[in-house]
């Protein structure tokens, strides 16, 4: 067990003192959760596609690892530290959004990744965090100095992401992105008139989305009506909840799984349904619910106007995809391909919620002094 003295000035000894351990015991206690997820949910698809059984769980270790690695490296940043990093994940991310329109691998209709010497890399999945951070200094900056012109600035770069976004296209990472932006921009101070029009702005996006991208009204029409479509893994997942019942088959019992394609990642939370019951995904759901209330709290009791932005648009980011992913299981939303933080198997999108966590850990340690926020 990790202990340090409270008289330990070293970088591990002010880390351990200063950082939100509550936070981080969730956030592992998650991850393992999700082992046992894709160990139960994996060997179905592996088998399904011809490969060995463990394939899934290994590549996923692979990844977990580095990604928890990568949350404790940066949680021990400072915030100027943590600003650094954003701006060069963001400017490295921004191009590859882009590269994928004219590099990128078509799957499913889509270009969103990248095929790099041994990988493939979905750059979108990097853009999330980093703008967050990028788009709450500039907000502190319009804020805090009046001869920087930090909303133009900041507006632009969410209207050039989200024209990458949707050439690619991405209507969920865009949704995401776009939550994210407002909810930071509300927070910064923005009248209320303006709310309601981003709200207007918001609802005629989506009714465009819906006319425009034929897989986005494919997707809302098989929502509003089963019968319109191709409802077969949202058909399985709704099964896969009502047989497990509150407390579940048991680990690696269940069947359902088997016929989901995609139960190791989009659909994981089906697999915790079925094999674990309704009372497992209560508790699944209240940790997702403690990160982001505590993270929020600790934001907003922080001096600073960029830690509290920037804290806040990752807290939205995390929450936000947790939600999506498991409201798409419960057909509670239309399906947006997006993983369960933390839980689903991937590669691109742990090690970037993995920066994302790291950083706000390191957003919202104690700090006692207004320069250390700076």
């Amino acid at each position: 067990m990790v202990s340090f003295s409270r008289t330990d000035h070293s970088v591990l000894g002010r880390w351990w003192w200063t950082v939100d351990r509550w936070t981080l015991a969730a956030v592992i206690l998650i991850a393992t959760i999700g082992v046992v997820l894709v160990q139960a949910a994996s060997p179905a698809v592996a088998t399904r596609i011809g490969t060995d059984s463990f394939h899934f769980i290994e590549k996923h270790l692979l990844v977990l690892v580095p990604s928890l690695g990568l949350m404790v490296g940066v949680s021990l940043l400072s915030p100027r530290g943590v600003r650094r990093l954003a701006v060069g994940m963001f400017l490295a991310a921004t191009l590859g959004v882009f590269l994928t329109l004219f590099i990128g691998m078509e799957i499913k209709g889509a270009t969103r990744w990248l095929q790099l010497p041994g990988l493939s890399v979905q750059p979108s999945e990097f853009l999330k965090p980093a703008f967050a951070v990028v788009a709450a200094w500039l907000f502190a900056l319009h804020r805090t100095q009046e001869n920087v012109p930090g909303i133009p600035v900041v507006v632009g770069l969410y209207a050039l992401i989200v024209l990458l976004l949707m050439s690619q296209p991405d209507l969920g990472q865009t949704f995401v992105i776009t939550c994210i932006f407002f909810g930071q921009f509300f927070l910064a101070g923005l009248p209320i008139v303006f709310v309601a029009s981003c709200v207007v702005m918001g609802i005629g996006g989506l009714v465009s989305a819906y006319f425009l991208f034929p897989h986005v009204q494919s997707r809302i029409d098989r929502f509003l009506d089963p019968a319109a479509g191709d409802n077969y893994q949202v058909a399985r997942s709704l099964e896969a909840f009502e047989k497990g019942g509150i407390w579940g088959t048991g680990p690696g019992q269940g069947t359902v799984k088997m016929s989901i394609p995609d139960s190791h990642a989009d659909f994981i939370f089906s697999v915790a349904g079925e094999e674990m019951g309704m009372i497992t995904c209560m508790i699944i759901i209240c940790l997702f619910g403690f990160v982001v209330l505590r993270s929020f709290a600790r934001a907003a009791n922080d001096h600073s106007l960029f830690v509290m932005l920037a804290a806040s648009g990752l807290t939205m980011q995390f929450g936000l995809q947790a939600l999506i992913n498991m409201g798409s299981a419960l057909h509670l939303m239309p399906t947006k391909g997006m993983t369960l933080p933390f839980i689903s198997y991937g590669g691109s999108s742990l090690i970037a919620l993995g920066i994302g966590m790291g950083m706000v850990l390191a957003l919202t340690r104690k700090r006692f002094g207004p320069g250390e926020a700076l």
